[in-house]
């Protein structure tokens, strides 16, 4: 079973090592889902890991359409992460009707070899998940990383079965959205997949001992510059010990 842990930051990437997971999605801006990180940050965590490092390709949050402008940023994006010795890119395209820019992503994937490349939660937004599929096949993507166009991995379980069914060795399909310890054992037994992809949240104080006591997230009532984002070891090796036990009764 191979673990993907979405880290947001270097500490999560040293911590997703020490959990012994197998790769990590490096990614920046969580609360939209995940864009491209900063190349000092990319760079730093390459010198510092051993494991796969698969870097986000996504010039913004929002939709997966992007401008002339946009496209080109992913292009130049690719560019560094080839020159920083990422293994692999992880990006999606769609047209305006909800089909896979097939166009666009062969030409990213050609651009990007020989670094792996998957195809993200752009996937989960397609009009038609089995159309998608085969697009993405097409195009030459290694991976599809979907939820099963559902908001969480759980609820789309038969449909992530079905696309493993239909893809059947031709391309890699790996569940994510809400994976844990209390879905991952239904998620891996019902689908039959080989990966998963999680982040092991944790949270931890901040190191700060003065605390402007009036300011909390920069204006955002939500935020928190004294709570600070990290991934949890212990809970990434209780996952695996999870889904090789649920592999092994499937």
């Amino acid at each position: 079973m191979t673990l993907e842990i979405v880290v947001y930051n270097i500490e999560s990437a040293l911590k997703a090592q020490e959990g012994r997971a197998d790769r990590i999605e490096l990614c920046d801006n969580p609360g939209e889902g995940g864009t491209t990180p900063s190349y000092g940050t990319i760079e730093n965590v390459r010198q510092n890991v051993n494991l796969d490092v698969f870097v986000m390709i996504r010039p913004r949050g929002g939709d997966f359409h992007y401008s002339n402008y946009e496209f080109h940023s992913m292009k130049r994006d690719i560019d560094q992460c080839q020159k920083l010795s990422a293994d692999g890119v992880v990006f999606g395209i769609l047209n305006e009707d909800g089909t896979i820019d097939k166009k666009r992503c062969a030409e990213l994937i050609k651009r990007a070899r020989p670094l792996k490349v998957t195809c993200h939660r752009a996937f989960d937004m397609t009009r038609d998940p089995f159309e998608a599929l085969e697009d993405c096949i097409e195009v030459g993507f290694d991976r599809i990383l979907t939820s099963g166009q559902q908001l969480h991995a759980v609820k789309g379980v038969d449909l992530i079965a079905e696309l493993i069914k239909k893809a059947n060795g031709r391309i890699a399909i790996m569940p994510g959205s809400g994976v844990n310890e209390n879905t991952v054992e239904e998620i891996v037994s019902k689908t039959k997949t080989k990966e998963i992809h999680f982040s092991a949240t944790a949270f931890r104080d901040s190191a700060m001992i003065y605390k402007n006591p009036n300011i909390a997230g920069m204006g955002d009532e939500q935020g928190s510059e004294f709570k600070l984002r990290t991934v949890d070891p212990d809970r990434i090796r209780k996952m695996r010990e999870l889904a090789t036990k649920a592999s092994s009764i499937a």
